[in-house]
């Protein structure tokens, strides 16, 4: 009986059908562009996830090899050696050759800022060594801390004998930390620390 009444009206047996179609193609096409979108975010996430690894890995692949670290720290040894023999033979003005000219430069003295930059370096130079007559400079247990290609960190102990323009002698040792840059050839200090001993306080 169903299957004669349907038979007998041929056009609602095709509406029906068009009309199932239909419903089915959309559903097919929403599920290929849910699809679509999920492949398309995990296409993102792993090309962001080989960025970061390629750019997390370059400092690594970029890192000195040990015979690299060893020729920038004799490089670095003989740029100490230099300074030393400088600013002994010529005084004061010698450090001038060695400081960094950048806004980057600093020196701090026993824990406090002595020059906040090149300009104020440069100043108080020329102004001590218009003071001094003669200055020996040496460096003791040298250390040498090769950490790029043009960067190094560089500690030593200190011992400089100062004569001023009356004849007064003063020693002095301590403690020297700085990092130096190589650029254009040259070994320069980018900052540097000077330590020395602080007599403590008189008993009460």
């Amino acid at each position: 009986m169903h299957s004669a009444g349907l038979y007998k009206n041929p056009h609602s047996i095709r509406s029906c059908s068009s009309h199932q179609a239909i419903r089915k193609a959309d559903r097919l096409v929403k599920v290929f562009a849910a699809l679509f979108r999920q492949t398309t975010l995990l296409l993102a996430a792993f090309a962001f996830a080989g960025c970061s690894a390629r750019t997390t890995g370059a400092p690594e692949s970029q890192s000195l090899t040990p015979a690299n670290a060893a020729a920038i720290g004799q490089s670095a040894r003989t740029f100490m050696r230099t300074v030393a023999h400088d600013v002994t033979q010529e005084g004061p003005l010698a450090w001038l050759k060695f400081f960094d000219t950048g806004p980057g430069f600093f020196m701090a003295v026993n824990g406090q800022l002595a020059f906040p930059n090149a300009a104020a370096a440069k100043q108080g130079t020329q102004s001590f060594a218009q003071t001094i007559n003669r200055m020996e400079l040496t460096w003791g247990d040298l250390r040498v801390d090769p950490l790029t290609t043009e960067l190094s960190m560089v500690a030593a102990s200190w011992r400089e004998i100062q004569v001023d323009k009356a004849g007064h002698r003063i020693e002095e040792a301590g403690y020297f930390t700085a990092l130096a840059e190589y650029r254009d050839g040259n070994w320069r200090f980018r900052d540097a620390h000077w330590s020395a001993p602080i007599s403590p306080p008189p008993a009460r």
